[in-house]
């Protein structure tokens, strides 16, 4: 008997993070076409902005992995960061398989989960750092890295067709304050034993140099906050860069300065980071109740809000909302962070708040106070040199980032580079890379207690309504065809007017239109309630299009009564 062919493969898919920075999901496969298993690394969102009103999380589109759910091995988090994880529990029901993730990450799993009750349904691993792990074909050697949050791992990702790198977010920092530098020695000999592929990080591809130390952000912390002596002051970071806040805690400490915390994720953080052995020489923690009555001159105030966000605590102190923190004229405000693309609007009228009231901003623009988490061109070219891939697939960027980052690889001496968009499988072993297949993918979005997908016609109407506004008119017909109420126009999301005259006017001109559109209608027409509804839309929106210029939403009905 003939013996059956090898059909294995060993493919990447990437569902998110592959044209964005943020919303990170990406799936890898081994075996036959008709019976693969899949393991998915990092679950992660991205948040809503102008362009999806009443939308703050969004989530890649998981149809896909759905559909192959039973051969679904695991879930692999390489790290804390929202973007990374922050899908996990709102997703998790769709996918119930195991979660493995190491003890800082786990602690903030674990903290999600309970929230959305599924801490006792979901099977956690926890595995230690540098730790080793088998799922199906697959074999998992953890390597630590750096980056702007505890416990960054790189996955080296081991089949019988070849071991992939996937690096995660990542930086070289030789002097990272909390955790060990990057491996470079575990790097060195996955290079040397061969490595099919890398996926790597791209964010600051276009970047040259290198992204800096913690070392120096914490050196020109201390100097900064000494400047400041006898005056009141926050700082704002990301709660998730724990490495920072000990440096801002260390800088209070040699400032005769104790900190409190203000804003939820800097508490949720702080017992992570706490429960995992870190934080232990930073000195009493102050409550808002301790910090209030104490002489400004000796609180540091580390806050949430660095982006702008409207409810976060610094926001919220900005405005004068927070329950029991106050700024002051002469007060400084230090950003210890940089600014998001996107969030320009909201940072700078928190900035503006704050000045107006007469606190002083300091920014990373003005003192070296804030580092990347993520490799410039010189640290992309250190990994590649250690970790000699023969393939180079670029992830975590916008589509410029990906051409940039497979050019710059190729550059570099990387026989082979291929940057892939979210929803196309690559073939990497055998005979690879390839496009083999172009599967679902897409956002889906959070609205309210809801997961719904990104084209749900609903969300749809929510957007026009907040860019055209809407228009509702009812009318009540009798058996006969006759009007005996209305129509009644209601209109939203319109100008007023200094005196209201404005809206009037378009109340009486849609009332006017409507009327006259159902005198236009034959006794019979008029009996139909759908037919009713068909002809006085179409009449309505071309009346308010040409006196607002707007294609707003119309809605009309019709009542019938005997």
């Amino acid at each position: 008997m003939a013996k059956k062919p090898n059909t294995d493969e060993f493919v990447f898919l990437p569902l998110g993070g592959s044209g964005e920075i943020g919303m990170n999901l990406n799936l890898f496969g081994f075996g036959p076409e008709d019976d693969r298993k899949w393991v998915i690394v990092d679950i992660g969102v991205t948040f809503g902005g102008a362009d999806t009103p009443g939308i703050e999380i969004i989530m890649p589109d998981t149809q896909f992995i759905e559909q192959h759910q039973h051969n679904l091995l695991g879930i692999v988090l390489t790290h804390a960061h929202e973007d990374h994880m922050g899908a996990l529990a709102r997703l998790w029901p769709r996918l119930r398989c195991p979660v493995y993730a190491t003890p800082f990450t786990m602690y903030l799993v674990k903290d999600r989960l309970a929230e959305a009750g599924l801490l006792d349904e979901v099977d956690l691993r926890e595995v230690p750092l540098q730790g080793s792990f088998d799922l199906g074909p697959f074999s998992f050697d953890l390597i630590t890295l750096t980056h702007s949050i505890p416990e960054p791992n790189a996955l080296a990702i081991k089949t019988e067709l070849g071991t992939v790198l996937h690096t995660g977010d990542w930086k070289i920092d030789p002097n990272p304050q909390i955790g060990d530098a990057v491996d470079e020695a575990a790097l060195k000999a996955l290079g040397q034993e061969g490595v099919l592929a890398m996926i790597c990080d791209s964010t600051n591809v276009f970047t040259p140099g290198e992204a800096g130390s913690e070392e120096g952000v914490r050196e020109e912390l201390t100097q900064l906050i000494a400047e400041y002596d006898g005056r009141g002051i926050a700082v704002a970071s990301f709660a998730s860069n724990v490495a920072r806040l000990e440096s801002v805690m260390m800088a209070a400490k040699a400032n005769d300065r104790s900190v409190c915390l203000v804003g939820r994720s800097m508490h949720r953080m702080t017992a992570a980071a706490k429960a995992v052995g870190l934080l232990q020489n930073v000195g009493h923690i102050l409550d808002e109740t301790e910090a209030a009555s104490m002489p400004a001159a000796h609180v540091l105030y580390l806050c949430t809000g660095s982006q702008g966000e409207p409810r976060a605590a610094l926001s919220k102190i900005a405005n004068g909302e927070h329950r029991s923190v106050r700024f002051h004229e002469g007060d400084v405000v230090i950003f210890s962070s940089k600014i998001i693309p996107g969030n320009e609007i909201g940072i700078f009228a928190l900035q503006n708040a704050l000045a107006d009231d007469g606190v002083e901003i300091v920014t990373e623009k003005m003192r070296p106070i804030h580092v990347s988490g993520h490799p410039c061109r010189d640290e992309l070219a250190h990994m590649y040199e250690w970790v000699k891939p023969g393939i180079a697939i670029p992830v975590h960027g916008e589509r410029r980032h990906l051409l940039e980052h497979a050019k710059f690889a190729k550059s570099l001496g990387v026989p082979k580079a291929m940057a892939a968009r979210n929803g196309e499988m690559l073939r990497l072993a055998p005979k690879g890379p390839a496009v083999i297949d172009i599967v679902a993918s897409g956002r889906l979005h959070q609205d309210g207690r809801d997961i719904v997908s990104a084209h749900d016609e609903g969300l749809r109407l929510r957007r026009k309504m907040a860019y055209a506004g809407h228009v509702a008119v009812s009318l009540v017909v009798n058996s006969k065809g006759r009007l005996v109420s209305g129509p009644e126009p209601r209109i939203s999301g319109f100008p007023e007017g200094e005196n209201g005259d404005v809206l009037e006017d378009l109340l009486d001109a849609v009332a006017e239109e409507a009327e006259e559109a159902f005198e236009a209608l034959s006794p019979k027409v008029r009996r139909d309630e759908d037919i009713i509804e068909d002809k006085l839309r179409s009449r309505v929106r071309k009346v308010v299009k040409a006196r607002t210029g707007k294609r707003t939403i119309v809605e009309i009905t019709a009542h019938k009564v005997k």
